[in-house]
């Protein structure tokens, strides 16, 4: 059974990985970022663009440096309106065995290599869905108001408040 291609994916082999740095800027097409925001439950995604490093780290480790800026749209908590917002990030990981992984949370994520290849697209990706807002809010959002309960008008409410008319 074969794993889904993922949505913004960039394949770098490793065997063209060499001595010196590989950079590489990459940026989601227009049928990508749709997918994405389907993905990440956004409104809209219209711009996710990196600059991504692969650098060898002896024979068994690569580390991948990038830099990356979106910009994209939420649904508010609150009211459900659209909440623009724009992320300029950057992280690192490292791909190897899994005994170079470290407790140190100032060293780099540790990623399994498990193939020929190095999906720097979905890394970034991946990053990016865990920088994003978890409950974006538009500014003037009132959960108070938002929570009041509606009572919906019936077809004896004005006989009732014409009987009553304290009643509003």
């Amino acid at each position: 059974m074969t794993a889904p291609i993922p949505e913004f994916s960039r394949l770098v082999p490793v065997a063209r990985l060499g001595a010196e740095p590989f950079r590489q800027d990459i940026e989601a097409t227009e049928s990508e970022r749709a997918a994405l925001a389907r993905r990440f439950d956004l409104v809209a995604l219209d711009r996710l663009a990196a600059t991504v490093e692969l650098v060898r780290r002896g024979d068994e480790a690569i580390l991948l440096s990038a830099d990356y800026q979106a910009d994209f749209a939420q649904s508010c908590v609150v009211t459900l309106d659209p909440v623009p917002g724009s992320i300029s990030d950057t992280f690192q990981l490292l791909y190897g065995p899994p005994e170079l992984a470290s407790d140190d949370p100032e060293e780099a994520a540790l990623e399994p290599l498990a193939s020929d290849w190095i999906d720097i697209g979905e890394a970034v990706a991946q990053e990016f869905s865990l920088a994003l807002p978890p409950f974006p809010r538009i500014p003037d959002a009132n959960v108070e108001a938002a929570a009041e309960p509606q009572h919906p008008r019936g077809p004896f409410d004005e006989l009732a408040r014409l009987l009553d008319p304290k009643r509003t």
